[in-house]
């Protein structure tokens, strides 16, 4: 069956870099991505984006975490506009599949009303107890919205035919996953926060201390991304602006 994935970018943020990457220093602008897979059984979005309160009040809408961040998210830049790009309407997007609940890869779920939504089960528990809400720094008005929620423990296989493949990713946060997307061209692993940048997987550098959850079990995502990388698979990094300076975005089709 043919698979068809696009790409996209729903605004930018300006943060610092040892959020990022241990050892570094100044600050970065990253690309806030999205995805979006056309399959013959139905529509997917791999994460949303920023929330329209972000756009509307910039980092102030993310509370605690405002001093660390600048937001640069125009109109039009929503995950609803730029599925507009590939002629979908949000509304009758299937499948939502959020990688983990942090603001800028859920935040627009409010966006996309009727999809089920699928999250790994610990990520979606970690996001219901008060002390992990705080000690992840998530914000529950982005996703405890009422979705139809798939949880999904371990890996998920989408529509059952190998095409769609939630798979878990954890240790940036306690229930990360990423997914892989089985193209014409060959695999597509988006990889969320699992692997920020290139430079994460190529010199295996985490955040500094207190920006991931799980150091040990990010480092084994990071190891499995590898493994998926060597044996043919094109890594999406989560937010490299190098990176994606050259990733055609929608309605150009990656895959």
């Amino acid at each position: 069956m043919s698979v068809r994935l696009y790409a996209m970018t729903c605004g930018w943020i300006t943060m610092p870099m040892p959020m990022l990457m241990y050892g570094t220093e100044g600050k970065l602008k990253i690309p806030v991505p999205v995805y979006f897979i056309r399959h013959p059984k139905g529509a997917v979005l791999f994460d949303s984006g920023l929330s329209m309160a972000v756009q509307t009040d910039g980092a102030k809408a993310l509370g605690p975490m405002e001093p660390f961040f600048d937001i640069h998210f125009e109109a039009n830049e929503e995950v609803s506009a730029r599925l507009a790009a590939v002629d979908m309407d949000p509304g009758k997007v299937d499948f939502l599949v959020s990688s983990h609940l942090h603001f800028d890869h859920c935040g627009g779920n409010a966006l996309i009303p009727n999809a089920r939504w699928i999250i790994q089960k610990r990520e979606w528990e970690a996001g219901t107890i008060p002390e992990s809400i705080e000690a992840n720094h998530y914000q529950s008005e982005d996703f405890d919205l009422g979705h139809d929620r798939i949880e999904a423990n371990g890996e998920h296989d989408v529509f059952r035919d190998g095409t769609v493949r939630c798979i878990p990713t954890h240790g940036h946060t306690p229930g990360h996953q990423s997914m892989v997307i089985e193209t014409e061209t060959g695999p597509v692993v988006l990889c969320g926060d699992a692997c920020y940048l290139r430079q994460t997987i190529e010199e295996m550098r985490l955040p500094a201390r207190g920006g991931v959850h799980d150091e040990q079990a990010m480092r084994a995502s990071l190891e499995k991304l590898r493994a998926l990388q060597k044996a043919g698979a094109k890594l999406m990094y989560g937010h490299d602006p190098d990176f994606w300076a050259d990733i055609p975005q929608a309605p150009i089709a990656l895959a």
